[in-house]
């Protein structure tokens, strides 16, 4: 039976955020940039509760929220800076390498992400390496961390549980989600922080997940 490996894309593949900190500071000079981030950061999964809206709208939404916030406004023009901006959102330096080990030793490889699908396609361009399967928030009316990408996912695939790992830097969006499917997980603790949920394995990037994957699904 085929083994698959799927990843959420922003955070865990491709740096949300140096892209959306370069942006900040960007439009908001004057600002203390990791302050806005980090409201961001809490904002955002509050914009994508409604399911509906395509991310280039919760990517607008969220940054008018910051900024009023803070007592200022998005500059006219800049409204969708952050959509613009994604498809030179920064690649982290281990991923390229990691995904074609991984593809290398017959596992499929997917994305599960909260984005649209002109957005991840444009990121699955830079990051230059074959993807089975790209399920995203727009197509399906919903954002993780509801169950809806996972469940779209088994049913495209015929995947099980036991044949299926998912790899992501979120344990909101992602961990505490595959902890309730019973789907085990590789935590890629990037930022160094504390689990809550707690993941199947964790580590620090991509490098050498190869080997972790091959642990938690023998071929």
């Amino acid at each position: 039976m085929k083994r698959w490996a799927t990843f959420d894309c922003y955070g865990t593949l491709v740096d949300w955020r140096a892209g959306i900190r370069a942006q900040l500071a960007r439009i908001f000079p004057d600002a203390d940039v990791d302050a806005l981030l980090g409201r961001y950061y809490e904002i955002e999964p509050d914009v994508q509760r409604d399911g509906a809206l395509p991310y280039r709208v919760v990517l607008a939404q969220t940054l008018a929220r910051v900024a009023v916030e803070s007592g200022r406004s998005v500059p006219p023009g800049d409204e969708d800076a952050l959509a613009a901006s994604l498809p030179d959102w920064p690649v982290f330096p281990e991923v390229r390498e990691a995904l074609l080990e991984i593809r290398e030793r017959g596992w499929r490889l997917g994305i599960l992400s909260n984005t649209d699908r002109d957005l991840i396609d444009q990121s699955v361009a830079v990051l230059a390496v074959p993807f089975d399967l790209v399920v995203v928030a727009s197509e399906i009316g919903a954002y993780k961390p509801a169950h809806r990408h996972w469940e779209v996912f088994a049913a495209r695939t015929g995947a099980t549980p036991d044949r299926h790992v998912h790899v992501a830097q979120s344990l909101f969006h992602d961990v505490a989600a595959t902890n309730e499917l019973g789907i085990r997980s590789v935590w890629i603790n990037r930022l160094e922080e504390t689990p809550g949920p707690v993941p199947t394995r964790s580590q620090s990037d991509l490098a050498g997940l190869a080997d972790v994957l091959d642990e938690l699904v023998p071929l």
